[in-house]
């Protein structure tokens, strides 16, 4: 199993300002950059907060949902769910939809997001569908292809921690609902047509919505809902479980006929850089098998006061694995994002991916960010070479951190490195 690991800050390219940054923010006040980052993640989150507490104020909200909607974890099976609703009228659809958020800075995406006030109403997630019109008007948007008016009522003025996690998107403050109404939804039609089929299996469902190319993202929030099943076993999904079973299914499901097809003839590597994250894939001619190595800096969201780069990976080979990879949902996003391109292609390979995150990605923004960047990467075109040792070289003018230290890391790279094939004794 490949775990975190610590890279000597000898071999590191930066110099931290204190042992702890941590401890500096009181003495630095967002104001003289102590930790190193070029901008302070708190006054970020705290500008988005006061713009955003200014117009959420009070008990009674009006605005117009991206559409969103969230179901909570916590208690589970009892769980809150609820729409997103921010404190504007309009087109909102950016809001809620990531496969757009594509060149948006860290302030924009936070800013949009912060604005959305999580309504919640605790509900069992077997026995929803006579729940109560909060239930229904909540399963309304997430069916709902357009921004959808709401007023909400809420039990306080909503308040509490802004949510930040590397799995789901971020949203603002939240409250209790007493009431929910919505003025107009425009369903989408495909994923209403599969909300009505009672007998169809929640994994054709999503199978064939993706096909039908409906957004990634509504699929999620659908199968979230419980929108998706044979109409006895529909149950709510927790968001955040939501967002990698609908990667992870899709994902599978591609795979089983991209190993059917030819290899491809040539070493790649796709290149990008977005928030802060350098990232490079690497294709190479050989039967499938995969791996997301990611290097967390200093100052970074999952390293926030180290004094070293934290290096953690995931793998599988042909067979796949079994147990949940230690590198979260952002395993599954990307390894759905290099078989669409395979897919495209009718091509097999392997794939190793490659991400630095840097000190300016101050705050976590999902899941979505690793999807979305490993595909833009995709579209790229990609350096071609010959052999394994030239495509690390390559890699290795991208990244700060020594390929040595990536390949101690990581296991499909030993493999190729080590493995002897047949291949290797056919005389070309």
């Amino acid at each position: 199993m490949q775990g975190f690991a610590a890279l000597p800050l000898e071999d590191q390219t930066f110099t931290p300002s204190h042992k702890d940054s941590s401890s500096l923010c009181h003495i630095c006040k967002g104001s003289k950059n102590l930790c190193g980052k070029d901008r302070c993640p708190l006054m970020i989150k705290f500008y988005s907060y006061t713009k955003t507490k200014r117009l959420i104020d009070a008990q009674d909200l009006h605005g117009s949902s991206p559409p969103g909607v969230f179901v909570g974890r916590y208690g589970y099976p009892k769980v809150d769910i609820g729409p997103l609703v921010p404190p504007d009228l309009g087109d909102t659809l950016i809001m809620d939809t990531p496969e757009q958020w594509m060149g948006k800075s860290m302030e924009e995406i936070v800013d949009f997001r912060f604005r959305l006030v999580r309504g919640k109403h605790l509900v069992d997630v077997k026995n929803f569908q006579n729940a109560g019109r909060i239930v229904d008007f909540t399963r309304e948007l997430a069916l709902s292809v357009n921004s959808v008016d709401v007023e909400a009522k809420f039990s306080k003025k909503p308040s509490g921690r802004i949510v930040l996690d590397d799995n789901i998107q971020p949203f603002g403050p939240s409250a209790k609902l007493e009431k929910l109404s919505i003025t107009n939804p425009k369903y989408d039609h495909k994923i209403e047509k599969a909300y009505y089929d009672t007998d169809l299996k929640a994994a054709e469902a999503v199978k064939g919505l993706y096909k039908n190319e409906v957004l990634i993202s509504r699929i999620q929030k659908a199968f979230s809902i419980g929108a998706f099943g044979i109409e006895q076993n529909r149950r709510l999904v927790p968001t955040r479980w939501s967002i990698t079973a609908v990667d992870d299914l899709l994902g599978k499901d591609l795979l089983k006929t991209t190993k059917t097809f030819p290899l491809i003839n040539e070493f790649r590597v796709y290149d990008w850089d977005q928030l802060d994250n350098r990232w490079s894939v690497m294709l190479t001619p050989t039967s499938w098998r995969y791996e997301l190595i990611e290097a967390w800096y200093p100052n970074t969201v999952w390293n926030p006061a180290g004094l070293q780069v934290e290096i953690i990976s995931s793998h599988e080979f042909f067979d796949g694995r079994k147990d949940y990879a230690e590198i979260g949902g952002c395993y599954y996003a990307a390894r759905l994002a290099v078989n669409e391109l395979l897919q495209r292609e009718r091509r097999q390979s392997g794939a190793v991916i490659f991400r630095e995150a840097h000190p300016g990605y101050l705050l976590p923004v999902g899941v979505w960010n690793v999807r979305e960047n490993v595909r833009m990467a995709l579209t790229q075109r990609p350096r071609r070479f010959s052999t394994l040792d030239q495509a690390l070289a390559y890699v290795q003018t991208r990244m700060d951190i020594p390929m040595s230290t990536w390949t101690e890391h990581s296991a499909v790279l030993k493999d190729l490195k080590h493995q002897r094939r047949i291949d290797d004794y056919v005389e070309p």
